[in-house]
């Protein structure tokens, strides 16, 4: 079942990722709190290992895809608990929510490698 390419999933990890830093703020729930820095604090983690992850958008290609997508599946899992786990449940829950199932779902339906052997900056 992984049929999205692993170039798609760098894109969307990038944006995904600048996403998350921005919404407390554009969705109106920074208050300095647990609801604000989680979603900041995974958004630059994502972009971070996205930058040393072994795909085509990788800077640094340290990370193997199957580990990124484990801390994908991960920051996804926390993301999505998160209202509950900090207990700000009862102020904002459905964007880290919704956020974290896809980030779960992304994981689950990834390729492993990239589909050819020509990568940005070959050739």
């Amino acid at each position: 079942m992984r049929f999205v390419p692993t170039r798609l999933h760098g894109i969307i990890d990038y944006v995904v990722g600048a996403i998350l830093m921005v919404s407390p703020y554009v969705l109106g729930f920074a208050d300095g709190g647990a609801a604000e820095f989680v979603p900041v604090a995974l958004g630059l983690a994502a972009i971070i290992y996205s930058l040393f992850t072994d795909y085509e958008l990788g800077a640094v290609r340290a990370i193997p895809m199957p580990v990124h997508l484990g801390l994908d599946a991960a920051s996804g899992v926390l993301l999505a608990a998160s209202p509950w786990l900090f207990g700000f449940a009862g102020q904002v829950y459905l964007p880290h929510l919704l956020f974290g199932l896809f980030e779960i779902a992304a994981s689950l339906i990834t390729r492993t490698r990239p589909s050819s052997g020509l990568v940005m900056g070959d050739a």
